[in-house]
C-alpha cells in the first residue's frame, strides 16, 4: 500500500507542477507581441501540457487504486473524502480547460487577456490547500 501511495503522490506532484505553471505561461503568452516569443510559448505550453497529462493520468490511476483498495471501505461515510473527490473532479475539469486554452493559443484563437489568466492561475493553488487540509486533518 505504501508503494501505491508513493506513486500516487509522485504523479500528483507532477500533475500539480503543470497545473500551477501552465496558466502562468498563458499569462506571459497573452502579453507577448513578437512572433518568436509567441511560437516559443506555444511549444512550451504543448510540452508542459503533455507532461501534465501524464502526471494527471498517473495520479488518477494510483488514486483510484487507493480509493478502491483502501480508502472507500475505511472512509466512504466521511464527508471529507467526498469533498476531496469533488475537488479532484474540479481539477480534472480545470486540466481539460487548460487543454482547450492551449489549443486556442496554438490556433491563434485566444480571446482572454493576461488578467484572466492571472486569476485562473490561483484556482489550483486554492484547491491544493483545501485538499491537503481535507486529507491530513479530516475535519468532516
Amino acid at each position: 500500500m505504501l508503494w501505491i501511495k508513493s506513486f500516487h503522490l509522485i504523479f500528483v506532484i507532477m500533475w500539480y507542477a503543470g497545473l500551477l505553471y501552465l496558466p502562468r505561461l498563458f499569462v506571459y503568452h497573452a502579453m507577448s507581441n513578437d512572433v518568436i516569443g509567441i511560437e516559443r510559448f506555444k511549444a512550451m505550453e504543448r510540452k508542459l501540457f503533455a507532461i501534465t497529462t501524464v502526471g494527471g493520468a498517473g495520479a488518477l490511476v494510483f488514486g483510484l487504486w487507493l480509493l478502491f483498495d483502501y480508502a472507500w471501505s475505511a472512509y466512504s461515510a466521511s464527508l471529507w473524502l467526498h469533498l476531496k473527490l469533488f475537488l479532484v473532479g474540479v481539477l480534472i475539469a480545470f486540466h481539460v480547460l487548460c487543454g482547450k486554452l492551449m489549443f486556442d493559443f496554438r490556433d491563434d484563437r485566444n480571446r482572454h487577456g493576461h488578467r484572466f489568466f492571472r486569476i485562473l492561475n490561483e484556482v489550483p493553488a486554492v484547491i491544493l490547500i483545501a485538499v491537503i487540509i481535507l486529507v491530513v486533518v479530516k475535519p468532516l
